[in-house]
């Protein structure tokens, strides 16, 4: 195992923070945080769609770049680092990899293109309101090709045009994909972050197609969730990177008594201890990256540690650096509150970090029994 990125992988990724750094200062997300109507920003989507990122891994034959899920993370975080106020995530990590995942060759050819070039954006309805989310306790159903039920939260479901829905089948639960049309009743939610949108999407009697075989949906969402949890714990690292950055940067240059407020112990020891804990979560997410690309079975295990850790590491970068700030801090004119909400928003968007600590318990248990009864066969 290489971790090493390739030379081409680190252009992708420098080419990705040029341009953000252009064209998506902070600036850009406060100023979408602050809209009264706007919940992201479309001319940063396009730019993003002309940049081939939209379509990073799908298949040239459908519109793509045909690259791979070691460019894809690098520009996730890329991503994550400038904030971007665009349902990259969701998108790009859910959506269309839900269709490149289970998705018939019509229906690929029929929706790939559209996400990959930002005519439409996708996103993933799987919540139904408060709590875990879980297939086992399903009330949306799907039947005849038409879908009933409600799912909130949907997370950036304001701007998507298309929905892959975990829904209730015949015989267990299914995904299907719907358009998000008149027979689809939209309301968008009051969001912790304003610059990624959370919405309320009631179905009734809602054209829909079955997306891949029904008898293997629980074991593709599971799929689905473990890839989506590695490229968006990539977008958190961008966003802890760059919070600590920002933090060290100000520490530095606010003075007290004569010195650098940066130079004094207990600050150094809070600074270390911050970029120990994203350091240990981007070991992680490197581990995770290679499974994801080699389609290691490792996967499973991988995903659920570097995503509790990529959270846990994002959410310490916020609040280190409303508190290094001192008063300010708190305030609305610094940005520190930008990182938090976002922190907390992505913290949130795939299930909280104690839900995948459970699953990562879950997994390694079930893994130490299959070791067990092997041993006992021999």
């Amino acid at each position: 195992m290489n971790l090493e990125f390739s030379e081409d992988q680190k252009f992708v990724q420098q080419a990705a923070r040029d341009y953000l750094a252009k064209n998506a200062g902070l600036d850009v997300c406060r100023k979408v945080l602050e809209s009264k109507t706007a919940t992201s920003d479309p001319g940063l989507w396009k730019g993003a769609a002309e940049m081939g990122w939209l379509g990073t891994v799908v298949p040239e034959e459908y519109g793509g770049a045909g690259l791979g899920y070691l460019e894809l993370v690098l520009i996730a975080e890329e991503v994550g680092r400038a904030l971007a106020p665009i349902p990259f995530s969701t998108s790009v990590c859910l959506a269309t990899e839900a269709i490149l995942l289970a998705g018939s060759d019509a229906q690929k050819k029929q929706w790939l293109p559209r996400l990959a070039s930002g005519e439409v954006a996708g996103t993933f309805a799987f919540a139904e309101g408060a709590g875990e989310a879980d297939v086992a306790h399903l009330a949306t159903r799907f039947a005849n090709g038409t879908l009933d039920g409600t799912k909130v939260p949907v997370f950036d479901g304001a701007e998507a045009g298309v929905a892959v829905v975990v829904a209730k089948g015949a015989n267990g639960p299914v995904l299907v994909i719907a358009e998000l049309g008149a027979n689809v009743q939209r309301t968008t939610l009051h969001s912790f972050d304003p610059s990624r949108s959370l919405a309320k999407l009631v179905f009734q009697k809602a054209p829909a197609e079955l997306l891949g075989a029904e008898k293997n949906a629980a074991a593709t969402i599971t799929t689905l969730l473990d890839r989506a949890a590695v490229m968006v714990g990539f977008e958190q690292i961008g966003g802890a990177t760059r919070a600590f950055e920002i933090t060290r940067e100000f520490t530095l240059g606010r003075y007290a008594f004569g010195r650098p407020i940066a130079s004094f112990q207990a600050i150094k020891h809070r600074l270390a201890e911050l970029y120990a804990k994203i350091e240990i979560a981007r070991s992680n997410g490197y581990y995770a990256a290679w499974a994801l690309s080699s389609g290691n079975e490792e996967l499973a295990l991988a995903a659920c540690s570097f995503r509790s850790a990529a959270s846990e590491a994002f959410e310490l970068a916020a609040e280190e650096m409303i508190q290094l700030h001192g008063g300010v801090g708190f305030t609305w004119e610094y940005d520190c509150h930008l990182f938090y909400r976002r922190a907390k928003w992505l913290s949130a968007a795939l299930g909280t970090p104690s839900e995948w600590r459970e699953k990562l318990i879950a997994r390694l248990e079930a893994k130490n029994e299959d070791s067990a009864s092997l041993n006992d066969g021999e």
